[in-house]
């Protein structure tokens, strides 16, 4: 992207956290926003932010689990502007707590949103970049696409599914050079995403710091759409957890869930809730309003990898 180019910003999920912090980074730039999510109302008030900042903006209400309306989302673009430069498949949301406590129908909605949405994202728009020789799409996974947790199996699954689709649609436009296929992996970003979640954990939930401002996330995306990259890490946590991961992945594993057992047992009790799985969100501010935290361990993946290696290290010591 060019100051002086019009450009095409297809943005998923812009109703709150990333998403909304990218639209309005965009705008900024001048960029022409088409803005998607489920509630219209949020949408248009994103859209109105957008257009104070001297950019275009139109709305689409839309809900990726449907491939047809994500097909809709493309044609409605390209019907009002005739290009899209910049695909940004946004939407995310998850559910914590033990795998088989966990509802199969929320398990099913985490993929079919993670996943299958950023499927259908890419469905929709590739054909279009390959017409016209050019284009971004950008998919948000999160470095939970590279390091597991758990207590957020279907969350994980999506977001390694993410990691491998990433890579496979990657090397099917190798042959286009100025098509591009980038993939996104923050680590814990200070957005309303864990008060939007479902939780049947029964615990209060807050994410560790340090915490990514969405920001800085929406800054990356931006970068992105001027100079591609084919992944971007975001985090200083991201080092230290994938570096355990291959090294002692199931040690790594272990030490996670004994951090997170000993949050959950000093965390507030709280109901059983499908948070926004089936319903849209209330709350669409960019932050979550979780930072800064002294009331919780501070980076929990990093000390986590620190823990892995040094357990590791222990076995082979002994040994």
């Amino acid at each position: 992207m060019r100051d002086s180019d019009p450009y095409v910003v297809v943005i998923t999920g812009a109703s709150s956290g990333i998403g909304r912090a990218t639209a309005q980074a965009f705008a900024r730039r001048g960029a022409s926003l088409v803005l998607a999510a489920r509630s219209e109302e949020t949408l248009e008030t994103v859209a109105a932010e957008c257009r104070e900042r001297g950019a275009q903006a139109m709305v689409v209400p839309t809900d990726v689990t449907d491939a047809d309306a994500v097909l809709n989302l493309c044609k409605a673009a390209l019907a009002r502007y005739g290009q899209i430069d910049l695909w940004f498949n946004n939407v995310g949301v998850g559910t914590v707590g033990r795998y088989e406590e966990t509802p199969m129908a929320s398990h099913r909605r985490v993929i079919e949103a993670n996943l299958l949405g950023h499927m259908h994202g890419a469905h929709a728009v590739l054909p279009h970049f390959r017409r016209r020789g050019r284009g971004t799409l950008v998919n948000m996974i999160s470095l939970g696409g590279l390091v597991s947790a758990p207590y957020a199996g279907s969350y994980v699954a999506s977001k390694f599914g993410l990691h491998g689709l990433s890579e496979s649609l990657r090397a099917e436009v190798s042959d286009l050079p100025q098509v591009h296929v980038c993939a996104v992996y923050p680590t814990f970003v200070d957005t309303p995403g864990v008060r939007h979640g479902a939780n049947y954990s029964g615990r209060s939930l807050r994410p560790p710091p340090p915490l990514v401002d969405p920001r800085t996330v929406a800054e990356a995306v931006v970068a992105l759409s001027r100079r591609p990259r084919a992944t971007v890490t975001l985090g200083v946590q991201a080092l230290p957890g994938r570096l355990a991961h291959a090294v002692a992945p199931d040690r790594l594993g272990q030490a996670s869930r004994w951090l997170m057992d000993r949050a959950f047992a000093r965390a507030d009790p709280v109901p059983h809730s499908d948070g926004n799985l089936f319903e849209a969100s209330e709350g669409h501010d960019v932050d979550g309003g979780f930072r800064p935290s002294r009331t919780v361990p501070a980076l929990v993946l990093g000390a986590a990898a620190l823990g892995a290696l040094a357990w590791m290290a222990h076995g082979r010591t002994r040994r």
